[in-house]
């Protein structure tokens, strides 16, 4: 795993896919080159689990609805695709004698594409919603569910079986397995889920995730069906569960893991002394694989009608080999087929080619994308639109308020929210709290704010905002930090009930934190609205509902920065001045207890005054694009080091 940390982290500086980082990390780690790890019965350990949770994961995105949704696309075209491309594989290999048991076995392994690494290509480059994305999408759910037929069938290939009666037997179990999970689905699984969910236990419910997920494929394993059809198909159950995006927070750092663990077992397959010596034949399997494939997903594609540059961008992203195949040649080695007949030649050919093929993945991709937009050009008459490839489901800007939690201040702010008209999301783990933000009308997700995956659900790209009203310090802290990282464009409100940590809520990126204890809930609401609706011109008022947190320079010569604390803001302006009916210029804040007062060049210098009084030191300004203190002891210009991105 270190191994394959520094070379996916490598990769993602050199802006290569991570998956691709794995597959080297395996090729330098495994028994074929460095010989780090020889232990064959450990690389097949980790390369099923890594199957199994990375499936798991995929079952719960491929919702029974949104299947229903895309039945065109993925029946028609997918199946086509897969078809088309064990035919012409089959048709192929009888050109040079090789039977067409084989021919349609190494079809079979052809025509499966990488959905791992498409889809996270997709994402990483904001294509999903894409006509592209969309269509690439359906074709490989079509490959994953052929998975469980091919299974079914390249024994009999093999000459285990193979009678008709035996044939329906098996779509049979395959149908009867399918038929249960959608029982299951619809009736048992989302309140098996709300039940355990209530019990408000992230172990709880993570162990059930995983049992759903273990058990599952080791049922559908007893039946006969590979237990990664399981797998996907336990997601499956999941994602028909008001938790599922709670269930695939969760479990998404240890696929994470264990996928990664599956592609450096892959990687480690590679017998690169093999591809040395046998380079003409490793060449020849890619290449033939590029042509049979690119032609076979190019005509489906045509077939319903699919736009010349969306075909070209389709035919070269998911012309690789995917990550099933290596499971289905592991059938296959058990039956006695090899690909193309070639013995142990053939299997080492597939796989170096596979693995080849998947680096060279998000380069091919690129490719599609560049073709597919100059076909794109060349076609487009003078001022013609440009065609919607989002496909009016878009990625564009929602500019809504993201809120962790619902409740006493939640419902306050997101029922004045909803009377101003600003869009927004709740995001709570809590089954109570989000039946009530329902109820109230409020859009709700279920899930942890502490994962990034479920912001990420909840539109944090686009969102202008993040209010973090209920949760304890040290939770809002690692929300805070997920968010800016992930998020730096968005504004980021903290609600306090008393100044504790607030150093580390102002170092973790918070812009504004917001003392209700003293103020009450409308001060939340106050400090969002003021934060949505931007600067304002006119004199400057100070927030007295936002404790101010202001760090120095740590090389500043001043002895006295020891003073500096986190504020409240007594008043809105210099309060004395309001009192003698005086005006005043500018307005400095002292940073030991947060009196408001003049500056110096106002006529009564109220700010100077304080720290003659007080012996308090130091003292801020204020004012709009500044973020400088000033040491009255030293007579030093201190310069704030810490301060966010201004948004309010």
């Amino acid at each position: 795993m270190l191994a394959a940390a520094v070379i996916g982290y490598l990769s993602t500086r050199l802006r290569i896919v991570p998956i691709v980082g794995f597959l080297l990390a395996g090729v330098a780690i495994g028994p074929h080159a460095l010989g780090l790890v020889e232990s064959q019965q450990a690389i097949d350990v980790a390369a099923e689990v890594g199957v199994i949770l990375l499936l798991f994961t995929i079952g719960i995105e491929f919702s029974l609805s949104r299947l229903a949704a895309m039945w065109r696309l993925i029946v028609i075209g997918g199946g086509l695709q897969v078809v088309l491309t064990v035919g012409v594989a089959t048709a192929a290999l009888a050109v040079f004698g090789v039977s067409w048991q084989v021919g349609v076995f190494t079809g079979f392994l052809v025509s499966l594409s990488s959905t791992a690494i498409v889809l996270r290509l997709l994402a990483s480059r904001g294509e999903t919603q894409t006509e592209t994305g969309r269509t690439a999408l359906a074709y490989l759910i079509f490959q994953d569910l052929a998975i469980v037929v091919m299974v079914l069938l390249v024994p009999m290939l093999g000459g285990e079986g193979g009678t008709a009666l035996d044939v329906a037997v098996a779509l049979g179990t395959a149908i009867g397995i399918v038929a249960v999970v959608l029982v299951v689905a619809r009736w048992i699984m989302p309140r098996l889920l709300e039940v355990v969910a209530r019990a408000c236990s992230p172990e709880v419910f993570l162990l059930t995730v995983i049992a759903i997920c273990f058990g599952t494929a080791y049922l559908t394993s007893l039946a006969g069906v590979s237990v990664s059809l399981g797998a996907f198909l336990a997601g499956m159950v999941v994602s028909e569960s008001r938790h599922s995006e709670h269930a695939l927070g969760e479990i998404l750092p240890l696929q994470i893991l264990f996928s990664a663990t599956f592609f450096v077992s892959v990687g480690m397959l590679l017998d690169l002394g093999f591809v040395v010596a046998n380079l003409p034949l490793v060449l020849a399997a890619v290449g033939g694989v590029l042509v049979v494939k690119s032609i076979a997903t190019a005509v489906s594609a045509a077939v319903l009608r699919v736009r010349p540059a969306v075909l070209a961008g389709l035919s070269l992203l998911i012309v690789q080999v995917g990550e099933f195949s290596f499971v289905l040649e592991r059938v296959g080695r058990d039956a006695g087929l090899t690909p193309a007949g070639l013995g142990e030649d053939g299997a080492q050919a597939f796989i170096a080619a596979t693995v080849l093929l998947m680096v060279a993945t998000p380069w091919l991709g690129a490719a599609g994308r560049g073709l597919g937009g100059a076909i794109e050009r060349r076609g487009r008459r003078p001022g013609a639109p440009t065609p919607d490839l989002a496909g009016g489901d878009g990625g564009g800007a929602r500019g809504h308020v993201i809120i962790s939690g619902y409740g006493a201040a939640t419902r306050s702010l997101a029922g004045d929210l909803a009377t101003a008209g600003v869009p927004l999301v709740i995001v709570t783990l809590n089954p109570d709290g989000a039946a009530e933000a329902e109820s109230d009308g409020h859009e709700v997700l279920r899930g942890d704010s502490t994962r990034q995956h479920i912001l990420d659900r909840a539109g944090l790209a686009q969102a202008r905002m993040v209010v973090i009203p209920e949760d304890d310090p040290e939770t809002a802290q690692r929300i805070v930090s997920v968010v800016r990282t992930a998020a730096p464009h968005a504004a980021i409100v903290v609600r306090v009930d008393e100044p504790v940590d607030l150093d580390d809520l102002a170092a973790a990126g918070a812009d504004r934190l917001v003392d209700t204890h003293r103020a009450g809930h409308a001060a939340l609401t106050e400090a969002v609205l003021r934060g949505l609706a931007g600067p304002r011109p006119g004199p400057t008022r100070v927030d007295v509902h936002s404790i101010v947190t202001w760090r120095p320079d740590p090389e500043a010569p001043c002895p006295h920065t020891e003073m500096i604390v986190p504020v409240l803001p007594s008043a809105p302006g210099c309060q004395e001045c309001l009192l003698e009916g005086s005006t005043w210029v500018h307005l400095r804040l002292c940073l030991s207890c947060g009196h408001v007062g003049c500056c110096d060049s106002s006529p009564r210098r109220h700010a100077s005054a304080h720290y003659r009084q007080e012996e308090h030191a130091i003292a801020a300004s204020v004012e709009p694009g500044e973020d400088w203190a000033w040491c009255y002891l030293d007579e030093t210009l201190l310069n704030r080091v810490d301060v966010p991105a201004t948004r309010f």
